[in-house]
């Protein structure tokens, strides 16, 4: 089994919808820290898992300088976006999201 990791800082703002009062409702913007997770028995026709290109395509061009509510479709808490970024990549499987220090949501396929 091949593995690679793909890390990116990113600079983005959100805004949560959620059932009790919070700050966080507000548009607020974070130094995110993702970390993505890909995998494969075998390798592509390059001789790679996923060019770390197309994972910075998915997720930097995608979210950062961005108000992340106008890219995801759901509640973009730390937990959706997690699992928004490894639905974008075929052979990822695990990505965890930073967006303080102290603050990482993961989400990991079964």
């Amino acid at each position: 089994m091949y593995t690679v990791i793909k890390r990116m800082a990113l600079s983005a703002a959100h805004s949560l919808s959620l059932s009790f009062p919070s700050k966080c409702e507000t548009l607020h913007g974070h130094n995110w820290i993702i970390t993505v997770y890909c995998r494969s028995e075998k390798l592509n026709e390059d001789g790679m898992v996923v060019d770390f290109t197309h994972i910075k395509q998915v997720v930097k061009d995608q979210l950062d300088h961005k108000n992340i509510n106008d890219v995801i479709a759901i509640n973009p808490t730390a937990e959706n976006i997690a699992r928004w970024i490894c639905d974008q990549i075929p052979t990822c499987f695990k990505v965890e999201v930073q967006e303080s220090e102290g603050n990482t949501a993961i989400y990991e396929k079964d």
